[in-house]
């Protein structure tokens, strides 16, 4: 069963994807996808060369995966990270 999100929502998932200290766990979480689902919206709402360099720098990466965690990290997103809204960065 395919879900059907609304724009805000789906900019929700690119944002939290985005996000290097946010898990795909926590995207599961807010929004009932798999890791995998939430990698096929970033390739369908994403430009080619944005989906490939977001795949290259999140494969692997421990904190996208809640198991591969340090037990130091336990928030989601780092203080010091910009907001993003549109998926555009906003500038200060």
């Amino acid at each position: 069963m395919k879900k059907e999100f609304t724009e805000r929502e789906l900019d929700r998932i690119i944002e939290m994807a985005w996000e290097d200290r946010t898990p795909f766990e926590a995207i599961t979480y807010q929004f009932g996808i798999s890791e995998q689902e939430t990698i096929e919206i970033m390739r369908r709402e994403m430009k080619p060369s944005s989906f490939k360099m977001w795949r290259k720098r999140v494969q692997g990466r421990s904190t996208k995966h809640q198991k591969l965690r340090n037990g130091d990290v336990t928030r989601f997103k780092c203080t010091m990270q910009r907001q993003i809204t549109g998926n555009k960065i906003s500038k200060r």
